[in-house]
């Protein structure tokens, strides 16, 4: 029997609120669901049953949330619960109007994603024209407002060199944080992988340029997710727990109400709407895995296991086929093969 997980609720909920999107994105992990969306009403009420258990914050995502006609009375209500409500947009809806009106219903930050500092890149990447100008806009629209901004870029063949344009970038835009998230096998990205994934020695390249950029920033947040990070010798993002934060800090949940560890996870646990969260939270099998994971192949005798868990579980999963295996991105050599 393992230990009783120390924390009684997710302190974040990643929510889907629908899987409608207007963006052709070459590495979505959602694009092929089809899930139907939860009806608001059901929703307020899945908000304050989350809330009594302790939940802190809630992010919407989808799909582009701004798709959904009620996302306003959704955040307002969940903003009245108590819940940090924050959504990351692609920005295409957001004008002066609407970046004041989220700013009444309670949105405490908004990303926008920009995978390129370049706007030919992005677009082409995003599959619609003009969505970098859209992007920018919002950001724009949104700091004007008073709400706190992010970008959120995912790190690929399209932009692995570009660290100091995309910082610089982040910069003259104005925002907070710039998020350089870690490519995921999920979705298109899976099918897409040979054509965008870097090779573990190019992520191990990445990093190194990535992390000595940041050293040099003073003036914005940024931010990495990834886990494999530690095999460098250096903590990684969390001081919380070790490895990911999926279905140790966090859960996802998809638009028809399915909990996963992850959104980059396929498996359910349970449904927010039919079970109780802090049951699922304490008892779902696939999360005891995730916070014991035990160590398989190079995993076993590499010195970085302890602070890196493995890497990215999503991504093990989704290559391997075993959320135990090593991270597909890991560079460090298996020192038990000749």
């Amino acid at each position: 029997m393992k230990n009783e997980w120390p924390i009684k609720a997710p302190l974040t909920i990643n929510w889907a609120l629908n899987t409608t999107c207007t963006f052709a994105c070459r590495h979505c992990y959602s694009r092929g669901e089809t899930d139907a969306e939860l009806p608001g009403e059901t929703l307020r009420d899945c908000f304050s049953r989350v809330a009594r258990a302790g939940v802190l914050a809630v992010n919407f995502g989808g799909g582009e949330p701004l798709l959904r006609s009620d996302l306003l009375e959704l955040a307002g209500a969940a903003a009245a619960l108590g819940l940090r409500v924050s959504m990351n947009s692609n920005g295409w809806l957001i004008d002066g109007p609407m970046a004041a009106a989220l700013k009444q219903a309670g949105f405490a930050k908004v990303g926008i994603s920009l995978d390129s500092h370049t706007p030919a890149v992005h677009d082409r990447f995003r599959g619609v024209p003009g969505s970098h100008a859209r992007g920018v806009a919002a950001l724009g629209h949104l700091r004007a407002a008073g709400i706190r901004t992010s970008l959120s870029t995912v790190i690929c063949t399209i932009n692995q060199d570009d660290v100091g344009p995309l910082i610089a970038f982040a910069r003259q835009h104005g925002v907070a944080q710039l998020n350089l998230h870690n490519f995921k096998c999920a979705g298109l990205g899976l099918a897409n992988r040979d054509e965008l994934d870097l090779s573990p020695a190019q992520w191990r390249e990445f990093y190194c340029r990535a992390l000595a950029a940041k050293a040099g920033v003073t003036d914005l947040e940024v931010s990495f997710d990834d886990p494999v990070i530690a095999s460098l010798g250096l903590p990684g993002e969390s001081n919380l727990v070790k490895g990911s934060i999926c279905g140790k800090l966090s859960l996802s949940i998809k638009a028809n109400g399915d909990i996963t560890p992850c959104g980059f996870i396929p498996q359910v646990i349970g449904n927010i709407v039919r079970d109780d969260l802090v049951a699922v939270w304490s008892s779902a099998p696939l999360l005891e895995q995730l916070r014991h994971k035990e160590p398989r192949g190079k995993c076993g005798s590499c010195g970085h296991y302890a602070d890196c868990l493995g890497g990215c579980s999503a991504r093990a999963l989704a290559v391997t086929g075993d959320l135990n295996s090593p991270d597909p991105h890991c560079w460090v050599a298996d020192v038990t093969q000749p």
